[in-house]
């Protein structure tokens, strides 16, 4: 296996290899995750933490490895998750367009495939995505308050645990070439 200087556990089979997805995949796997954000801690509260629309964007990001289809997704994404929840319109917007264009910016430079770093990047993205969205409500909403990090951190090593399984999953639904 060798790798070259500008790039970070990315073998050569790999390299440059975007992934594909039916156009179906791209409505309804954002749909199903931003609906499972809306209505699902409605009955069941212990599932409050999931923040399944980040771990979709986070995929198709990496997955992309495409810094503008990363913010087309984010943005979309965003968006939508926006309009059905309680928060201020934009406010998931601007943080998940960030997060897809680091994700697919990270995408270019790792090999993705591998599980481990698939946790390593939803923690960190959940991190990013808990402590921008603080940042935001704290500068443009004056929500005063402070960052929870002890519960943050253990929010994002259940968001890493699922969306390793839900990456899992989604891998299925690549196109076969």
């Amino acid at each position: 296996m060798s790798y070259s200087g500008d790039r970070i556990l990315l073998s050569n089979q790999r390299e440059g290899q975007v992934s594909r997805f039916h156009a179906w995949v791209y409505v309804v796997v954002p749909l199903v995750a931003i609906l499972f954000q809306v209505y699902v801690p409605m009955f069941f509260q212990f599932l409050r933490f999931v923040e399944m629309p980040l771990l979709v964007v986070v995929y198709f990001s990496i997955m992309q490895r495409n810094q503008i289809s990363g913010l087309t997704i984010g943005a979309l994404v965003g968006l939508a998750q926006d309009s059905l929840s309680d928060s201020p319109l934009g406010m998931f917007g601007i943080v998940k367009t960030l997060v897809g264009y680091f994700a697919a910016s990270v995408g270019v430079r790792l090999d993705v495939e591998h599980a481990f770093i698939r946790l390593l990047l939803a923690f960190f993205f959940y991190v990013f995505h808990q402590f921008f969205f603080w940042v935001m409500s704290h500068a443009l909403l004056a929500k005063l308050g402070p960052f929870d990090w002890p519960g943050t951190l253990v929010q994002a090593v259940l968001n890493a645990v699922i969306g390793v399984a839900l990456f899992h999953f989604l891998d299925r639904l690549k196109e076969r070439s």
